[in-house]
Protein backbone atom coordinates (compact mmCIF):
# COMPACT_ATOMS: atom_id res chain seq x y z
CA UNK A 1 0.00 0.00 0.00
CA UNK A 2 1.44 3.26 -0.63
CA UNK A 3 1.07 6.33 1.74
CA UNK A 4 -0.20 9.16 1.30
CA UNK A 5 1.46 11.98 0.56
CA UNK A 6 -1.13 14.64 1.24
CA UNK A 7 -0.53 16.48 4.61
CA UNK A 8 -4.41 16.83 4.97
CA UNK A 9 -4.60 13.03 4.88
CA UNK A 10 -2.36 12.35 7.86
CA UNK A 11 -3.19 14.51 10.34
CA UNK A 12 -6.20 14.58 12.40
CA UNK A 13 -8.98 17.13 10.76
CA UNK A 14 -9.60 19.05 13.97
CA UNK A 15 -7.00 20.31 17.09
CA UNK A 16 -9.95 18.37 19.35
CA UNK A 17 -9.52 15.45 17.40
CA UNK A 18 -5.94 15.17 17.26
CA UNK A 19 -6.04 16.07 21.28
CA UNK A 20 -8.41 12.93 21.65
CA UNK A 21 -6.05 10.76 19.50
CA UNK A 22 -3.34 11.94 21.89
CA UNK A 23 -4.85 11.11 24.86
CA UNK A 24 -6.05 7.30 23.73
CA UNK A 25 -3.11 5.17 25.43
CA UNK A 26 -0.52 2.95 23.10
CA UNK A 27 -0.49 0.44 26.36
CA UNK A 28 -1.95 -0.50 29.79
CA UNK A 29 -5.33 -0.81 28.26
CA UNK A 30 -7.95 -2.53 30.47
CA UNK A 31 -7.92 -5.78 28.38
CA UNK A 32 -4.19 -5.97 28.14
CA UNK A 33 -3.97 -5.34 32.49
CA UNK A 34 -6.92 -8.03 32.68
CA UNK A 35 -4.69 -10.35 30.90
CA UNK A 36 -1.49 -9.87 32.20
CA UNK A 37 -2.80 -10.21 35.62
CA UNK A 38 -4.37 -13.73 34.58
CA UNK A 39 -1.57 -14.42 33.64
CA UNK A 40 0.43 -13.47 36.52
CA UNK A 41 -2.06 -15.12 38.62
CA UNK A 42 -1.21 -18.30 36.39
CA UNK A 43 2.38 -18.00 37.63
CA UNK A 44 3.73 -16.90 33.94
CA UNK A 45 6.43 -14.16 34.06
CA UNK A 46 6.75 -11.75 31.33
CA UNK A 47 8.08 -8.35 29.69
CA UNK A 48 5.67 -5.53 29.00
CA UNK A 49 5.78 -3.24 25.72
CA UNK A 50 9.28 -4.25 24.79
CA UNK A 51 9.99 -3.42 21.23
CA UNK A 52 11.51 -6.07 19.75
CA UNK A 53 14.99 -5.68 17.58
CA UNK A 54 14.34 -7.86 14.38
CA UNK A 55 15.80 -7.95 10.29
CA UNK A 56 13.88 -5.60 8.69
CA UNK A 57 11.22 -4.83 11.79
CA UNK A 58 10.85 -3.89 15.31
CA UNK A 59 7.53 -4.94 16.51
CA UNK A 60 6.24 -3.88 19.95
CA UNK A 61 4.20 -6.80 21.48
CA UNK A 62 1.80 -5.84 24.76
CA UNK A 63 3.48 -9.08 26.10
CA UNK A 64 6.52 -10.51 25.60
CA UNK A 65 7.71 -14.12 27.40
CA UNK A 66 11.52 -13.94 25.94
CA UNK A 67 12.34 -17.54 27.03
CA UNK A 68 9.82 -19.15 24.52
CA UNK A 69 9.61 -16.28 22.54
CA UNK A 70 5.96 -15.53 22.40
CA UNK A 71 4.80 -12.57 21.29
CA UNK A 72 1.19 -11.75 22.48
CA UNK A 73 -0.49 -8.12 21.20
CA UNK A 74 -4.32 -6.90 22.54
CA UNK A 75 -5.54 -5.52 19.47
CA UNK A 76 -8.42 -3.01 19.90
CA UNK A 77 -11.51 -3.70 17.90
CA UNK A 78 -11.41 -0.15 16.25
CA UNK A 79 -7.46 0.38 15.30
CA UNK A 80 -7.08 -3.16 14.06
CA UNK A 81 -10.17 -3.82 12.04
CA UNK A 82 -11.58 -6.53 13.72
CA UNK A 83 -13.65 -8.76 11.66
CA UNK A 84 -16.61 -8.84 14.18
CA UNK A 85 -17.03 -5.35 15.75
CA UNK A 86 -14.31 -3.25 13.21
CA UNK A 87 -16.16 -0.42 11.42
CA UNK A 88 -14.80 2.06 8.88
CA UNK A 89 -16.10 5.82 10.15
CA UNK A 90 -18.47 7.46 9.26
CA UNK A 91 -16.99 11.19 8.86
CA UNK A 92 -13.62 11.58 7.25
CA UNK A 93 -13.17 8.59 5.92
CA UNK A 94 -10.54 9.86 3.38
CA UNK A 95 -8.19 9.59 6.57
CA UNK A 96 -9.66 7.03 8.79
CA UNK A 97 -9.35 4.46 5.84
CA UNK A 98 -5.70 4.82 4.48
CA UNK A 99 -4.69 5.14 8.60
CA UNK A 100 -6.43 1.84 9.45
CA UNK A 101 -5.23 0.02 6.53
CA UNK A 102 -1.60 1.21 7.34
CA UNK A 103 -2.42 -0.43 11.18
CA UNK A 104 -3.82 -3.52 9.81
CA UNK A 105 -0.59 -3.80 7.29
CA UNK A 106 2.11 -3.25 10.42
CA UNK A 107 0.16 -5.48 12.27
CA UNK A 108 0.87 -8.79 9.09
CA UNK A 109 4.30 -6.88 8.97
CA UNK A 110 5.19 -7.60 12.83
CA UNK A 111 3.17 -10.92 12.33
CA UNK A 112 6.10 -11.66 9.05
CA UNK A 113 8.83 -10.43 10.67
CA UNK A 114 8.13 -12.13 14.28
CA UNK A 115 7.55 -15.98 12.63
CA UNK A 116 10.71 -15.12 10.37
CA UNK A 117 12.71 -14.90 13.27
CA UNK A 118 11.42 -17.92 15.14
CA UNK A 119 8.92 -16.13 17.81
CA UNK A 120 5.33 -17.54 17.65
CA UNK A 121 2.48 -14.69 17.74
CA UNK A 122 -0.93 -14.52 19.54
CA UNK A 123 -3.41 -11.70 18.88
CA UNK A 124 -6.06 -11.29 21.32
CA UNK A 125 -9.30 -9.11 19.93
CA UNK A 126 -10.45 -6.76 22.67
CA UNK A 127 -13.50 -8.95 22.85
CA UNK A 128 -12.35 -11.46 23.93
CA UNK A 129 -13.30 -13.52 27.26
CA UNK A 130 -9.72 -12.40 29.15
CA UNK A 131 -10.30 -15.85 30.68
CA UNK A 132 -9.93 -17.66 27.45
CA UNK A 133 -7.55 -15.48 25.82
CA UNK A 134 -5.02 -16.69 28.61
CA UNK A 135 -6.20 -20.26 28.41
CA UNK A 136 -5.15 -19.77 24.25
CA UNK A 137 -1.63 -18.21 25.25
CA UNK A 138 -0.70 -20.76 27.97
CA UNK A 139 -1.23 -23.76 25.55
CA UNK A 140 0.93 -21.36 23.36
CA UNK A 141 3.45 -21.40 26.04
CA UNK A 142 3.27 -24.69 27.15
CA UNK A 143 4.05 -26.05 23.66
CA UNK A 144 6.36 -23.54 22.94
CA UNK A 145 8.48 -24.28 26.62
CA UNK A 146 11.04 -26.98 26.06
CA UNK A 147 10.58 -30.27 27.73
CA UNK A 148 13.43 -29.82 29.64
CA UNK A 149 12.37 -27.00 31.48
CA UNK A 150 9.21 -28.28 33.57
CA UNK A 151 7.15 -26.01 35.40
CA UNK A 152 9.60 -22.78 33.88
CA UNK A 153 7.50 -19.81 32.79
CA UNK A 154 8.04 -18.07 29.76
Amino acid sequence: MALNSDPAASTPPTPGRSRNMAAIKRRDTKPERTIRSLLHAAGKRYRVDVRLQLEGARPRPDIVFTRTRVAVFVDGCFWHCCPEHGRQPGVNGGYWGPKLERNVDRDRAADEALAAAGWTVVRVWEHEAPEEAVERILAVLDAAAPASRGTQTG
